[in-house]
């Protein structure tokens, strides 16, 4: 680990940014030009003072997932990420391959949202969100595939939506994967998990449908402001594995209206 570097880098890297460009108001007492340690510790989801003693080479040595959270509040392209997990003394992935990092112009788009947003990979898993898609959908980065969450039967995520819904939503998922399938070996094993795990899943499988994400028009059954219905539009990044997924309500709708609540809300009171 190169504390010197790490330090270095972090330093500049923060510095060269603004609140703005990360989806942060400038604020009226702002002392420090760039962000502030306390901003990218709260992007990354991590403690200020863990982030602070890396920038003042006292830290322990982060690991590769918390290099990647501090890549991602950076907003490092991802040559920037594979320097910053080099200085970490890790080994960055091979290129070509899926990973966690999120392609810094869709970042930039998810900052400028006043609407739900949230940018996910081909394989279900959310890489990042904004405050109102965790208010409308509970926070889910860094955890399981939405796919699997939903075929190995998580309560909460199969109360997000209508039970009328469910066997659309089965069908969708199952048909997306499909169109992924052949991409690499990762979504090869991670569809073999599914077959093995999921009666439901290999039912739907053997149909053999293929359908890529597109827009829609989605219900959500909310615990708080109640059943949503919101439109559903779909910006793939050039990679083909990365989703920036933006729900949005009719101007003057009561859709509209539920989802302002939530802004109001937020996700302090969000209850699977």
């Amino acid at each position: 680990m190169d504390r010197d570097g790490l330090a270095h880098f972090l330093r500049r890297r923060r510095a060269a940014l603004q609140p703005e460009d990360v989806g942060l108001r400038p604020g009226p007492r702002r002392r420090t030009s760039g962000l502030r340690r306390e901003d990218v510790a709260a992007l990354a989801h991590m403690s200020t003072d863990f982030y602070t003693r890396l920038e003042q080479r006292r830290g322990s040595r982060p690991s590769e997932a918390m290099v990647g959270a501090i890549a991602r509040a950076l907003r490092l392209t991802l040559d920037e990420r594979d320097h910053l997990l080099a200085l970490a003394g890790h080994t960055p992935p091979p290129r070509g391959t899926r990973s966690e990092h999120v392609t810094p112009a869709l970042l930039r788009v998810l900052d400028r949202l006043d609407t739900p947003a949230q940018i996910v990979n081909d394989l279900g898993v959310t890489l990042a969100q904004n405050s109102l898609a965790e208010a409308l959908m509970g926070a889910h980065v860094g955890g399981a595939s939405v796919f699997y969450r939903w075929f190995t039967g998580d309560p909460a995520e199969r109360a997000l939506w209508p039970p009328e819904d469910h066997d659309e939503h089965s069908r969708r998922y199952v048909a997306g994967l499909r169109a992924v399938h052949a991409r690499d070996e990762e979504a090869r094993a991670f569809v073999a998990t599914l077959l093995r795990e999921s009666e439901e899943f290999a039912r739907l499988w053997c149909e053999h449908e293929v359908r890529a994400p597109a827009t829609t028009r989605k219900r959500i059954a909310h615990p708080q402001v109640g059943l949503i219905e919101l439109d559903c539009q779909i910006l793939t990044a050039e990679n083909q594995t990365e989703m920036l997924v933006v729900f949005t309500a009719a101007p003057g709708s009561e859709d509209a209206e539920k989802l302002a609540l939530l802004g109001v809300i937020g996700t302090e009171t969000f209850a699977p």
